[in-house]
């Protein structure tokens, strides 16, 4: 069986005031394309659909398109699940219709994981979809007051699977959350953190008995601890933190029990996204611009020491897609603004921020019990969001 595993579309993304969506689209008709060169069986999308609970109408159309050329056009079937960035209501909705087109959306999490069954020449392959939930909402919904974080939601969650699942079958998990396992993970500066605090990180342990883990939510394409556990990665690169990362989705082939082959295709997007650096007359001759794609979106680290007068109207006359301007601090500068003011907030979640003004202001330590009560506070407006 051969399967496209891919996450993280974000749908409708506005990235420095700048919609992504003809960059979507641009990536998703080559994705349509190899579909149709390749005939997988099954393409897994691992959450975060959209980037918004409520989702721009445009990006709503571009996604209904997606469907309609798959399904309808190609012997492929789509299993989806909600990420956080999703809406669990809207991206449920009309799904049990769906699935008797090959479509199979799980948006809402239910409490039961009823297995989508496939077969091939080898038996049958058990997906395993779960839907993005919070720990709240599975503490309330199995009535267990010790979910109070993601890695006890998750160990619950298998507690209550790994009863129904037939581990001499191959069996496949969908999954949209932040796992760890003792190697470094690589976050981006675009992934909403699923809470504040550190409560959000997994044991991997608990995946490994599957023959193949499709993960969601970070943002670069990698392994956790073992081969067989993977994130796909984003569509795009959706920040500069994301500048260097190659974009692909993953092509699983499984064949029988204890054999499988995972190989990657990227896909050429529209406009890359790329950091440059050097001083301002430099960068804007046709010898250094025309050397890739000036159309590209674009960071700037000047290296001018002088003041400069409208430097990006200057940059802008070449690379029309600029999206952010640095200048670069020599060695005293550094030293006179190393102050929290100076430094890049565009890094630093809420409760980093929180706590440096709460320090800043007051004199006074953050302590352990302050950061658990403000933690809360951030994370409960974060859900109400989401929901909203």
């Amino acid at each position: 069986m051969k399967i496209l595993h891919t996450a993280d579309w974000h749908i409708g993304k506005l990235v420095f005031g700048i919609r992504m969506t003809e960059d979507q689209e641009y990536i998703l008709n080559q994705m349509i394309d190899f579909v149709k060169y390749e005939k997988p069986d099954v393409i897994i999308i691992s959450g975060d659909l959209y980037d918004r609970s409520i989702p721009q109408l445009e990006g709503v159309e571009l996604l209904n398109r997606f469907f309609s050329e798959i399904i309808l056009n190609t012997n492929t079937k789509i299993i989806a699940i909600s990420g956080n960035h999703d809406s669990p209501d809207r991206v449920d909705f009309g799904s049990r219709i769906l699935q008797e087109k090959g479509l199979y959306i799980r948006g809402k999490f239910s409490g039961d994981i009823e297995p989508i069954v496939m077969e091939d020449e080898y038996g049958k392959v058990n997906f395993f979809p779960i839907p993005f939930v919070e720990p709240p909402v599975l503490r309330e919904l199995y009535e267990d007051k010790s979910i109070s974080n993601y890695d006890h939601l998750a160990k619950k969650i298998f507690e209550k699977l790994n009863c129904s699942i037939n581990y001499d079958e191959r069996n496949i998990c969908i999954f949209h959350g932040f796992l760890v396992g003792g190697e470094k993970i690589f976050e981006s500066d675009s992934e909403r953190p699923l809470s504040i605090g550190g409560t959000d990180y997994i044991d991997v342990e608990y995946f490994k008995d599957f023959d193949y883990v499709a993960l969601g939510h970070l943002h670069k394409g990698q392994r956790v601890k073992h081969d067989h556990i993977r994130y796909s990665g984003s569509l795009l690169k959706y920040s500069f933190s994301e500048a260097s990362h190659k974009k692909h989705v993953n092509v699983v082939n499984l064949k029988e029990k204890g054999n499988i082959e995972i190989g990657l295709k990227e896909f050429k997007p529209l406009r890359d996204m790329r950091i440059i650096k050097g001083k301002l007359n430099n960068l804007i001759h046709k010898d250094v611009y025309s050397i890739e794609n000036p159309e590209d979106y674009i960071m700037a680290i000047l290296t001018d020491e002088e003041e400069l007068y409208d430097p990006m109207a200057t940059l802008r006359s070449v690379y029309p897609n600029v999206m952010k301007l640095e200048k670069e601090k020599n060695c005293r500068q550094n030293i006179e603004f190393r102050t929290s003011a100076g430094e890049d907030i565009s890094r630093k979640t809420p409760l980093e921020m929180f706590c440096e003004f709460y320090e800043n202001i007051s004199g006074e330590d953050f302590d352990k019990e302050k950061e658990n009560i403000v933690a809360e506070i951030i994370n409960d407006i974060v859900r109400k969001e989401r929901n909203s």
